[in-house]
């Protein structure tokens, strides 16, 4: 029971931890840098972290809802949209990596390799549609877009998901065992979302079938 809700001065210094440990991929790479410790590959090393940190980071995000539905736990949703954000930034670290240090800004050869090369072809939509999310995180714009757009659009974070294990798939070439242990984690979390759905919906159908008998 105490685990569903926290008080205030829990739930922030709960908020400071996650904030902390999302920073130790960072934090890792960073002294991996100091101390030559990434390999003969540093490019690919960093590259792999930042995009295995993505997928990581937005797999929990995705993972809250369920959570509270299951548990019936209420503060998992406050550190949402903090995780949500990471996702994001290690996406961007991820990207930037392939187009700054990997490419050097040859948008040439990046529109090449997302035509050639389909992990690229499904991983750019993929981190693209994270921009919106992103952007509309804000409370100042889930007023301005209203709560049923703005969970709408918050929706295509499934789409984000499901484009990065299919990236994530197609680039690793000998060990699949991350890659399908994401696409394993995302199947149950896409069928609890359908479950739920499917049982609000019919929770509607049977209050709508009340009214009407009652009229």
């Amino acid at each position: 029971m105490a685990l569903k809700n926290l008080n205030n001065q829990t739930l922030t210094w709960l908020k400071r931890g996650v904030f902390l440990l999302a920073l130790v991929p960072l934090g890792n790479l960073a002294v991996a840098g100091f101390t030559d410790g990434l390999g003969a590959n540093p490019i690919e090393k960093i590259t792999r972290s930042t995009g295995y940190w993505t997928l990581t980071l937005l797999m929990i995000t995705l993972a809250i809802t369920p959570l509270r539905r299951l548990a019936g736990w209420q503060w998992p949703v406050r550190l949402r949209r903090m995780l949500g954000l990471f996702a994001f930034f290690y996406g961007c670290l991820h990207f930037s990596m392939y187009l700054v240090v990997d490419q050097f800004f040859d948008w040439e050869g990046i529109a090449k390799d997302i035509i050639k090369r389909p992990y690229i072809t499904v991983g750019f939509p993929s981190f693209v549609l994270m921009l919106p999310l992103a952007i509309t995180s804000s409370d100042g714009m889930i007023r301005r877009l209203g709560g049923k757009r703005w969970r709408q659009l918050h929706r295509s974070a499934y789409i984000c998901a499901i484009g990065g294990v299919v990236h994530y798939w197609w680039l690793v070439k000998k060990d699949l065992t991350n890659p399908i242990t994401f696409a394993a984690l995302l199947s149950v979390l896409l069928g609890l979302r359908l479950f739920y759905a499917a049982k609000d919906a019919l929770k509607r159908h049977g209050k709508a079938d009340t009214g009407a008998a009652s009229h």
